[in-house]
């Protein structure tokens, strides 16, 4: 069915960010010739990957890396990087990345996106959005696969969840945390991005990426929380605004605050997918439940460094010391299709 290893090799965009470092070893696990994008020249490595130096903002750099290339996946996000204006910037990429591909003959692009809110979207939200849309209108058939909060050590969402439901005795839970969405395990992501390679695309399409539950904000951090044996008592208040009420994740997170703040912006609207048919029609095994790869995340996780992580270090430990105990974790999401 479709696309076969061997029919030339796949280029991987973002291959030093969280998800492309897992991707990339999946792809060779598949059979294929993989080659990998990085900003900056390092040395050798020895992991079957072909690198090459490229900038998405300088699209030029992109073309010995995409020359002879059956497919590219693109998983480069600006907002954690130093420019303002990151939803200009990754527009400009994106536009440059359509124009190259089809230059080079490249067969299909393959995009990691967000999950479209139902109501306004933030500026991150809609910038992600906003990409999938030029490379889909692009020359190179382009599949957009959107997902919510992907659980996996290294992820960013999940170091704000996981940070907030370990290091909080307690909890005020401002209206935002009732937004509910359907966090997905990083592995299920992976399947999924491999099997795009196959999947049959005659034209642009785009399709959700749901976990197999449905979950709230509370509820996310109350699982989290019962994974440690802990209960994490919760006060609603009225705070509406996402942006203010996400000041305090200063006191608690390792998370970088910038990427940290527009993250809870996002949160203003549920983020319900429309469907989850993506998962059969690549034909792909069940999907990991919530706690477990909530579990996996917790034991991947590295210590954060310097003073900072040793004193949230104590923080946590204090907390799981001192905080009010619950009973194991107990599957309280909607289940998705």
């Amino acid at each position: 069915m479709g696309d076969r290893p061997g029919r030339g090799p796949v280029v991987v965009a973002g291959a030093t960010g969280f998800v492309g470092r897992a991707l990339l070893p999946a792809l060779r696990a598949a059979g294929e010739e993989v080659r990998g994008l990085s900003r900056s020249p390092g040395p050798p490595r020895s992991d079957g990957v072909t690198w090459f130096v490229a900038d998405a903002r300088r699209p030029e750099t992109l073309a010995p890396a995409l020359r002879g290339a059956r497919a590219v996946y693109w998983l480069v996000h600006g907002m954690g990087g130093a420019a303002r204006d990151y939803a200009r910037e990754e527009r400009r990429g994106a536009a440059g990345l359509a124009r190259e591909a089809a230059r080079a003959g490249v067969e299909r692009i393959v995009y990691l996106g967000g999950v479209a809110p139902q109501g306004a979207p933030s500026r991150h939200l809609a910038s992600r959005l906003a990409v999938g849309e030029i490379l889909r209108a692009g020359p190179v058939p382009a599949l957009e696969l959107r997902a919510a909060m992907i659980v996996g050590s290294g992820s960013a969402s999940w170091k704000i969840v996981r940070d907030l439901a370990l290091r909080l005795p307690a909890m005020a839970f401002p209206a935002w945390a009732r937004s509910r969405s359907c966090p997905v395990a990083l592995a299920d992501v992976v399947r999924a991005l491999v099997a795009a390679l196959a999947l049959p695309l005659p034209a642009s399409a785009w399709f959700d990426l749901p976990g197999p539950e449905e979950l709230s904000v509370r509820e996310t951090l109350e699982r989290v929380a019962a994974l440690r044996g802990r209960r994490l008592p919760a006060l609603a208040i009225p705070l509406p605004a996402p942006g203010l009420s996400s000041l305090w994740l200063k006191l608690v997170s390792g998370a970088d605050f910038a990427v940290a703040r527009e993250l809870v912006r996002g949160l203003a609207h549920d983020l319900r997918p429309r469907d989850g048919r993506y998962w059969d029609l690549a034909g792909l095994p069940p999907r990991i439940p919530f706690d477990e790869a909530a579990s996996g995340a917790l034991a991947g996780d590295p210590p954060e460094p310097g003073l900072h992580g040793l004193l949230m270090a104590m923080e946590e430990a204090m907390v799981d010391a001192l905080g009010p105990r619950g009973g194991p974790p107990r599957p309280g999401g909607r289940p998705r299709r």
